[in-house]
């Protein structure tokens, strides 16, 4: 949110691009803020968020936002935390629907964010189920569910009717598939045999340059 949205949509056109999605405004992310949906005392700042994201969204014409849901609030039991998230939620879902927009939710493992309130898949699921709005939906990501829980193929055939999105990248690390532990080419027939429709993300940090990184993936498929 450093630029406007004229100026990121003068780039978007001068690179032939489109965006997929984007995140919500996380806060101050250098002090280690990552939303504050969770937080009784900043409904506020969390509105003002998502108004500001469903501003970007629609002048760029994205259909897809990551809602930062935030860290545990020292002090305050569980219950109250996700009782919180989920009126947010509630207010957000509407917004967000008039604008042709989908919410997401990633649960963030926690090794890499042991702060981090949604931490599971299983949570995850629990909260979009609790709201029943079509357009809240699951951002899983490959890499998160490896670290905090395994079980990958059958995670995301239980998640597949509450995903949205899906990001990958290997473990350990976090670079390119093909580096790492998991079995990408058994993830990537599951998903077509399930007939997953979606995007899929590289949300990876290169072992090398970008082109490089990219040789996993037939140069047919990369749109």
């Amino acid at each position: 949110y450093d630029f406007t949205p004229q100026q990121i949509r003068e780039q978007i056109d001068a690179h032939g691009l489109s965006v997929v999605l984007f995140n919500s405004s996380p806060g101050d992310f250098q002090k280690g803020e990552r939303g504050y949906c969770n937080h009784p005392q900043r409904r506020d700042e969390f509105r003002r968020t998502v108004v500001q994201a469903l501003e970007y969204a629609t002048y760029l014409g994205v259909e897809r936002i990551h809602l930062m849901t935030g860290n545990r609030v020292a002090g305050l039991d569980r219950a109250t935390q996700l009782e919180t998230m989920l009126e947010n939620l509630a207010w957000a879902a509407p917004q967000a629907a008039d604008a042709g927009v989908t919410l997401l939710l990633e649960p963030l493992n926690p090794i890499d964010q042991p702060y981090y309130f949604v931490n599971s898949t299983a949570m995850g699921i629990e909260i979009v189920r609790s709201l029943k709005h079509n357009n809240v939906r699951l951002q899983y990501d490959v890499y998160h569910a490896q670290m905090s829980e395994g079980n990958l193929i059958q995670t995301i055939r239980t998640a597949l009717p509450y995903i949205g999105h899906i990001q990958i990248s290997d473990v350990p690390g976090r670079h390119q598939p093909g580096t790492g532990e998991i079995n990408y080419p058994a993830i990537f027939a599951t998903l077509e045999q399930i007939g997953y429709q979606g995007y899929i993300g590289l949300e990876y940090h290169p072992d090398g340059n970008t082109d490089a990184s990219l040789a996993w993936l037939p140069a047919a498929q990369r749109g």
